[in-house]
């Protein structure tokens, strides 16, 4: 079907009243920190991930989402040091018997960077930014961070990829291929042994879109993202965890998003998990650690919804990478 430029207002527009503008993640258990400025600094070592994710396949023009994240501590202390067992190298410090002499970890700073590239058709977003989070020590075994991202959002339209009615359609010449907004993203974040919990938004800045010069045509706009999430992890045996978690997502106007996760870990080498998203689909994860140096996560998603007689699913793939990881160890990751 052919279709004017004049139509991408209102299909922006139709984005923020019925869907969300952001990415969106299966994986977001694994690095809470895409959604959550708050964990920036929340390891030992900086926590680098590589990911790739494609939705919808089998749709024409499905999004289709690469990212690159990484965060880490400011200054050289370690965040889990105990007087009464503070682990050697190749201990595990989230390990169930060090976790019976869980203490906070020091106050302290974390920063951080992410640049995320969505392309949607002929609509691109490219949005990159710069974290910072203080972490404060609340008592013996609890912490609580705040977060902030800063940052610029590239939007880009692609005219080539569009089909018109009339050839050289002079409403191309009124188009606007490209435009740069301000970003602002705050989060907090609760954390201890266990138990953790936060809440974040993205989007903070309101700000007006618009593909082309007339001006009763740009109706499109970016609206605020907000997130809440808490889990706990639970031990089976000494070798076996499972951490249920769950997560709320709104987007006004479309109603609240609710995603139940669950992992379980096998001597820190391998895990799977599921997660349930209400209405929309079910999701099967698995990852290997497979260093101290490398981890490699994969999640497909099965379609619930009325999508799933034209898609086939999604795909999403995570490369992790620690460096300077203290311990030695496969997996000192506080929340999974």
């Amino acid at each position: 079907m052919k279709r004017s430029i004049y139509f991408l207002p209102f299909m922006l527009f139709a984005l923020a009243a019925g869907a969300q503008q952001r990415p969106q993640y299966t994986q977001y258990i694994f690095n809470n920190y895409l959604l959550n400025p708050a964990l920036s600094g929340i390891e030992n070592y900086t926590d680098v991930k590589l990911g790739y994710r494609k939705q919808w396949t089998g749709i024409e023009n499905a999004p289709q989402t690469s990212f690159l994240s990484a965060q880490w501590k400011l200054g050289g202390d370690y965040l889990w040091k105990n007087a009464l067992s503070l682990p050697e190298n190749g201990d595990d410090p989230m390990s169930r018997n060090y976790m019976q002499n869980y203490t906070a970890s020091p106050s302290h700073h974390g920063m951080g960077v992410i640049a995320v590239l969505d392309d949607v058709g002929p609509l691109s977003r490219l949005d990159a930014s710069v974290t910072y989070a203080y972490h404060l020590q609340m008592s013996g075994t609890l912490n609580f961070s705040v977060g902030v991202a800063a940052g610029l959002s590239r939007i880009g339209l692609d005219v080539n990829q569009l089909d018109f009615d009339v050839k050289n359609d002079p409403s191309v010449q009124n188009a606007i291929i490209s435009q740069v907004k301000p970003d602002l993203g705050l989060g907090v974040w609760l954390y201890g042994a266990r138990f953790f919990a936060g809440a974040s938004v993205q989007q903070v800045l309101p700000q007006k879109l618009k593909f082309t010069s007339d001006p009763k045509y740009n109706t499109g706009r970016d609206v605020p993202h907000f997130f809440a999430t808490a889990g706990y992890k639970l031990f089976i045996d000494d070798e076996i965890s499972a951490t249920p978690s769950v997560m709320f997502k709104k987007v006004t106007p479309a109603p609240i998003s609710i995603d139940a996760n669950v992992k379980i870990a096998f001597k820190d080498r391998l895990w799977i998990g599921g997660s349930y998203r209400k209405n929309d689909s079910f999701s099967a994860m698995a990852g290997v650690n497979i260093s101290k140096l490398i981890n490699l996560t994969y999640s497909y998603d099965f379609v619930t919804s009325e999508l799933n007689t034209v898609s086939n699913g999604s795909h999403e793939i995570v490369l992790g990478v620690q460096l300077n990881n203290i311990y030695e160890v496969l997996s000192t990751t506080k929340m999974w």
